[in-house]
């Protein structure tokens, strides 16, 4: 029986997968940072509600939006960090 040998395509990658969702996982938790000292503040000041989810979404909306570029680089920084570093698990 003849030998298989793979195309030379594009194969997966569990490394560069891992890279993904940790990158990914780093911009939720910056997001999530910046987002919640704007979600605290509307917890304290207003009774819960429709209104409150409302104004929690906005506040966290304008929390968020002009530092999501912020929040992209120091998690590209971060993973990159990690990676060089040998300290994220399945990165080693």
């Amino acid at each position: 029986m003849a030998s298989r040998t793979r195309p030379a395509g594009a194969a997966f990658r569990l490394r560069s997968t891992l890279t993904l969702l940790y990158l990914f996982a780093f911009v939720l938790l910056y997001c999530l940072a910046i987002a919640a000292p704007a979600m605290l503040d509307v917890l304290r000041s207003m009774p819960p509600g429709p209104e409150q989810e409302a104004a929690a979404r906005e506040a966290v909306r304008s929390a968020v939006g002009p530092r999501l570029l912020l929040a992209v680089v120091a998690a590209v920084f971060t993973t990159g960090l990690g990676t060089r570093a040998r300290i994220l698990p399945g990165l080693r």
